[in-house]
């Protein structure tokens, strides 16, 4: 059963979040007649219509795919992500202009405090002691276990990917001598290196009415003029949040904004970043987190940053942040 939460935007939904979503979808099934029916717009001509057009556009799609070589090929050059993130970009575009109604983004954003959205517990949060005692845990589970064993069970596991064989039966022997996912995944990452799946950010995608931008623009070439070259932002998914559509925006944004932006997707750690930002000479630094640990990680980058004499760059943070952790996020800089 799938428990799409209501508050699932705002952070981690609570037990009774999930349970709301499950009685919605048992309500449906149980109190009414929907279950009866096979298909309830069979010879409906409006859905005819519509699925008739779905299917004209998903042939030209998969025409154009196959033109390119294939599935992987269109993977592989960047084109499916780059296509996703063009079509957000154009959808984005037509609610700033007003052109896509959006409730309580772009029309009707009048509202009253949400009595579900109040209170201490109404975001569910998790302490950041839970990390400590997680690592704690691993500790004790490879210190218990027979190392010999475990190196035995990797070095078949290179082994076999070194010799492009099934690593199936290796990987299922490192399961029984207690590897841990990191252990078996790093193996696996020395023989075959770390994919870095295209950004879909590989050249500018103008969104909206440039007039708007206009303003921006001269200031970002004013910023520029004073550095002495144009001004650069890393933007950075943190984490193993891998909800990306938020950070490809402010990219495409940035880009069209007139400013040299550094994206090279999600997964990377606070230490990548701080290197990365560094190397690069990013002048400000974009971080997206969508999953509930911007406390943590913004934590280690502002102080990874410091450490390399690099605390001057200006960390900027968005994604699903309470009130009570934005006091928290200014106080660290």
């Amino acid at each position: 059963v799938q428990l799409p939460a209501w508050n699932e935007a705002l952070g981690l939904p609570r037990p009774w979040d999930q349970q709301w979503s499950l009685r919605l979808q048992q309500i449906m099934a149980y109190e009414t007649d929907l279950l009866e029916y096979e298909d309830l717009f069979d010879g409906n001509p409006a859905i005819e219509r519509k699925v008739g057009a779905l299917k004209e556009g998903a042939r030209a799609e998969l025409a154009k795919i196959d033109e390119m070589g294939g599935a992987i090929a269109a993977v592989d050059r960047g084109y499916m992500k780059q296509e996703l993130v063009r079509s957000n970009a154009l959808r984005l575009a037509d609610i700033e202009s007003g052109l896509t109604k959006v409730i309580g983004v772009n029309a009707f954003t009048e509202t009253e405090p949400s009595p579900l959205t109040s209170g201490e517990k109404s975001i569910l949060t998790v302490d950041d002691m839970a990390e400590q005692e997680q690592i704690e845990k691993l500790k004790a589970w490879r210190s218990d276990r027979d190392q010999k064993t475990v190196e035995s069970a990797l070095a078949d596991l290179k082994s076999a990917a070194s010799e492009e064989r099934n690593i199936m039966e290796c990987s299922i022997a490192c399961a029984h001598a207690g590897v841990t996912t990191g252990e078996w995944s790093e193996t696996l990452r020395d023989v075959f290196g770390e994919y870095r799946a295209p950004t879909g950010i590989t050249s500018m995608i103008v969104t909206g009415d440039a007039e708007n931008l206009q303003d921006l623009r001269k200031r970002v070439d004013q910023v520029s003029d004073k550095l002495g070259e144009r001004m650069k932002m890393l933007v950075g998914k943190p984490g193993l949040d891998g909800h990306s559509n938020g950070a490809e925006q402010i990219a495409v944004k940035a880009g069209d904004a007139g400013i040299e932006v550094l994206y090279e997707g999600i997964r990377w750690t606070p230490e990548e970043l701080v290197r990365n930002a560094i190397e690069d000479g990013a002048h400000v630094i974009g971080l997206s987190i969508l999953s509930g640990s911007h406390v943590p990680l913004v934590r280690e980058v502002v102080n990874g940053l410091r450490a390399k004499g690099a605390g001057h760059i200006p960390v900027v943070v968005g994604g699903i942040i309470p009130e009570s952790d934005m006091l928290v996020l200014r106080q660290m800089g």
